[in-house]
This record gives structure tokens, C-alpha cells and sequence, in this order.
């Protein structure tokens, strides 16, 4: 009987593996810019609606939440800045991740894992092509540019979204809220949540690759790595997150106001 620990670490190693095949193999030629074009395509298409839509509520709740904190903190003045930051910094890039990683990574994983159980994968072995070359790199690639895309999206729809209920249903000042996000905000901020978003992007699309190109026993262990490689992909995005957040806090000081 298999250890289940020595089979997870080796998955991880494998894992690790194509993820430093796939960075090897990006200078390589001939680049895939058809391959590219169409996946980003596909990718923003299958994305795009779900989350604009599910930014609008994220960035009301935060505003809610934080309006209220202030609010019985006496630092009403203060909401803008807190809103605004913590919608830039944290929810654009996981919301982002989670649709890109919910739709097109499951779609990156069905795709290939369809290919690998018709042997379409060790065909292409046999006559010399790298599967990772021709098609890993362009979906990783793709994925990357849709997720930094995309969550500059979020951050002006979640933005949008907090000012309003934070302006109209709670009574804000437009002014303050504007004046305190200035305040604080610095274009680090911006640029930690793009950084979070590429790096969310090449993760999701890499488990998804990884997945479909170990998938097998026909279309239910496609749907099987399917399903897997959603959970991995949010398991390793809050770990990624919490790091990458505490590299940021670390390296750029904090405007106090």
C-alpha cells in the first residue's frame, strides 16, 4: 500500500516540475501566437461577465463593513482609504483568481485532459513535438495577461461599487471618501495587486495543465482532475496570497497619512 504522504509530495515534485519546464521552455521558438491569441480569447470571454458582476458585491460589502467599523470608531473620514485599499491590494486579485481559475482553468484541464485520454498527448511526443512548448506555455501565457487584465476591472468596478454604497446608502462624504483614499494611497498598491494577479494567473493555469496532462481513466478522471485542480489552485492561492502580502508589507513602506 502507497503512503498517501509520499504520493502528495510526489505530486507536488511533479508539479514543481512543470512549472520549471513551462518557465524553460518560454524563450524557445517557434512561439504558439496563434495558440496565445486564442486562449486569451477564450479566456477573457468566459470570465469577463462573471466577474464584473461578482466585484460590484464584493466591493459593497467591504464598504459596508468598513463604513460601519468606522463609523463606531469616529474615523468616518478614514472609510475611503480603508475601502478602497483593501478592494486594490486584496479582493481584485482573488477575486480574479478565483474566476480565472473556476472557468478557465477548468477549461484549460478538460481541454488537455480530452487530449491526453485520446493519446493525442503521446502522439505528439512520438513525433518530436514538446505538448509543454506547443500547448502549456501559450494557456499559461494567456492566462497571465486575462488575470492582470482582469483585475484592473475589478479594482475600477469594486471601486466604483464601494464609493457608491458607501456615498448613498450610508450617508459618506463624497469629498472625504476621495481625499482619504489620496491620502494613503500609493501606486505600490496597484502594482502589488497586478504582481498578485500574474502570479495567480500562471498558478491556476499551470495546476489546470498539470492536471489534464495526468489525467486518465477515460472522462470521469477528466472530470475527477477537473474538480482537483480547482481545489489545489484555491488551496495554493490563500498560501501564495498570505506570502506575497507579507513580502509587499516588508519591502514598501506604508504611507501613515
Amino acid at each position: 500500500m502507497s503512503n498517501p504522504a509520499v504520493g502528495a509530495l510526489r505530486q507536488s515534485g511533479n508539479l514543481f516540475a512543470l512549472a520549471l519546464d513551462v518557465l524553460r521552455a518560454l524563450p524557445r521558438r517557434p512561439f504558439q501566437g496563434k495558440e496565445f491569441i486564442q486562449q486569451s480569447w477564450f479566456i477573457a470571454s468566459v470570465t469577463i461577465l462573471p466577474t464584473a458582476l461578482v466585484s460590484i458585491p464584493f466591493g459593497a460589502v467591504i464598504a459596508l463593513q468598513l463604513g460601519t467599523l468606522t463609523r463606531q470608531l469616529g474615523a468616518q473620514s478614514y472609510t475611503g482609504a480603508a475601502s478602497v485599499l483593501a478592494i486594490i491590494r486584496e479582493a481584485s486579485p482573488i477575486v480574479t483568481a478565483l474566476l480565472i481559475a473556476g472557468a478557465g482553468g477548468s477549461a484549460i484541464c478538460a481541454d488537455l485532459g480530452s487530449r491526453k485520454i485520446r493519446e493525442e498527448i503521446d502522439a505528439m511526443e512520438v513525433l518530436g513535438i514538446s505538448p509543454i512548448q506547443r500547448l502549456v506555455v501559450p494557456r499559461v501565457l494567456a492566462s497571465m495577461l486575462v488575470a492582470v487584465l482582469l483585475n484592473g476591472l475589478v479594482s475600477v468596478v469594486g471601486v466604483i461599487g464601494g464609493y457608491f454604497f458607501n456615498v448613498i446608502l450610508q450617508g459618506g462624504t463624497p469629498g472625504a471618501y476621495l481625499a482619504s483614499f489620496t491620502a494613503l494611497a500609493q501606486v505600490a498598491d496597484l502594482a502589488s495587486g497586478e504582481i498578485k494577479a500574474l502570479v495567480f494567473g500562471a498558478l491556476a493555469a499551470i495546476v489546470a495543465s498539470y492536471k489534464g496532462l495526468t489525467a486518465g481513466g477515460g472522462p470521469k478522471g477528466v472530470g475527477d482532475a477537473v474538480n482537483q485542480s480547482v481545489v489545489i489552485t484555491f488551496m495554493l492561492l490563500f498560501v501564495v496570497n498570505f506570502v506575497l502580502t507579507a513580502v509587499y508589507f516588508q519591502v514598501v513602506p506604508q504611507k501613515l497619512g
